[in-house]
């Protein structure tokens, strides 16, 4: 039998219960699967860190008052396994996010398959890969930001985090921050355990109020690390200029 660190990922997730996911999507605003990587896997990826083939870029975001830390982009052809999780993940998260798009009443859909997406993409110019692998030492720390690059852009993200807390590091909880409409700002702080998987938007939620749906702009980031290190792995589903 092989190892995970080798067995294609697209089974697991087909295999999520996606209506679950939809339901905490739009009630919670984001969507955690627990264990989703292996310990093994989350040492592979964290080991393409070392393995500079594998990118296009390398950013020291303290250069761009982005924060603190680094990140690399991956190049295309991206790794399979990133490959064959970014292409069983979209068409679920395709079909949740037109439902989305439709309850805050927008006339914008999505494509259902992501070849179309990245096809849509480059008619717009933004061809370059989007994934990344993401570093963070002690003191380091994410601004609050969206992952746009360009006119067209896909609702949800993944974040996949490679280290386990107060084991190898301390501090660096994930961020999401609602922008409400005349109300101030709702913060919410998460500390996902090594190999989880979270889905959230790179731009904004529908919220539900007492006439139906409203728009809510997200940002995300990470809090300031105090010791150790943490990886983490970022799938977006639209390229960039």
């Amino acid at each position: 039998m092989k190892s995970r660190t080798t067995q294609d990922p697209s089974g697991r997730v087909r295999g999520l219960e996606w209506g679950e996911l939809e339901r905490s999507l739009f009630e919670d605003g984001y969507a955690l699967v627990p264990s989703f990587l292996s310990a093994d896997e989350c040492a592979m990826i964290r080991g393409w860190y070392a393995q500079d083939g594998l990118f296009r870029s390398h950013i020291v975001m303290e250069r761009h008052n982005f924060g603190r830390g680094e990140y690399k982009y991956f190049a295309y052809p991206l790794p399979r396994f990133i490959e064959q999780l970014r292409e069983a993940a979209y068409p679920p998260l395709a079909a949740i996010a037109n439902r989305w798009l439709a309850a805050v009443g927008s006339a914008q859909r999505v494509p259902a398959a992501l070849a179309q997406m990245l096809e849509l993409c480059a008619e717009h110019e933004q061809r370059r890969p989007t994934a990344l692998l993401l570093k963070y030492g002690p003191g380091d720390f994410n601004c609050l930001h969206q992952d746009i690059y360009g006119a067209i852009a896909f609702p949800f993200q993944l974040t996949f985090f490679l280290n386990k807390p107060h084991r190898d590091f301390e501090g660096g909880e994930f961020v999401l921050v609602e922008q409400r409409p005349r109300a101030q700002s709702r913060p919410e702080v998460l500390q996902p355990d090594l190999g989880d998987m979270l889905i959230f938007p790179n731009r904004y939620r529908p919220v539900r109020g007492r006439h139906g749906y409203y728009r809510t702009v997200v940002r995300h980031g990470v809090s300031r690390l105090r010791s150790g290190e943490r990886y983490t792995l970022g799938l977006i589903f639209h390229d960039a200029r």
